[in-house]
């Protein structure tokens, strides 16, 4: 017996909960966002799958529309467990950890505060979400996400982000595209002599 699903594939699911996110994200976040706010099957489970089958799978010169992507450290290895889109510059795969949440959680709680109704799950996923916010759970009503994400937003202007050296940005550009994509390998930890 075959069965037929109208679901999007997890790559699709997760393409769709990054794009809202716009930052890099943690596997958990997106499968949050994507289960509060879309329609799917999404789990940590099938991201961590598919982010095995996008690096293996990935050959050179393939030409896809985007790949899912592990996030860069500065250092332009793969920061494990965060999630990014390969069509993002640079500057949007290196992570950030504090500032791309607090850019996500602006993101998100203005994507549901444009919505009419604003459902259990979405509801769970604004309160978890202003935990992380200063003032957040004082901001955060239900019935007022838009609260959310002005104290996320000043949040996010008290503590600015440097811009990328520019030393990564031209080591960037000297990678090939699978370390773009995935991150340059870690060096292993070399003990020094006594």
């Amino acid at each position: 017996m075959t069965s037929l699903s109208t679901l999007p594939s997890a790559r699709e699911q997760a393409r769709r909960a990054l794009l809202l996110i716009g930052a890099p994200a943690s596997s958990r976040l997106v499968v949050e966002v994507h289960g509060a706010l879309f329609d799917g099957d999404l789990t940590v489970t099938a991201l961590a799958a598919l982010l095995r089958e996008e690096e293996r799978g990935h050959q050179a010169g393939d030409v896809t529309a985007y790949r899912i992507c592990p996030a860069l450290r500065p250092d332009l290895t793969a920061a494990r467990g965060l999630l990014t889109l390969s069509v993002w510059p640079v500057e949007g795969r290196v992570a950030v950890p504090r500032a791309d949440l607090l850019a996500a959680i602006v993101r998100i709680a203005e994507f549901i505060a444009m919505r009419e109704a604003v459902g259990a799950a979405a509801t769970a996923l604004l309160r978890r979400l202003a935990e992380e916010v200063p003032g957040g759970p004082e901001a955060h009503a239900v019935q007022r996400p838009a609260a959310l994400a002005d104290a996320a937003r000043s949040a996010l202007a008290a503590a600015p982000v440097a811009p990328l050296p520019a030393e990564t940005v031209r080591r960037w550009e000297e990678l090939d595209e699978r370390q773009r994509l995935f991150g340059v390998p870690r060096l292993p930890h070399q003990r020094g002599r006594a």
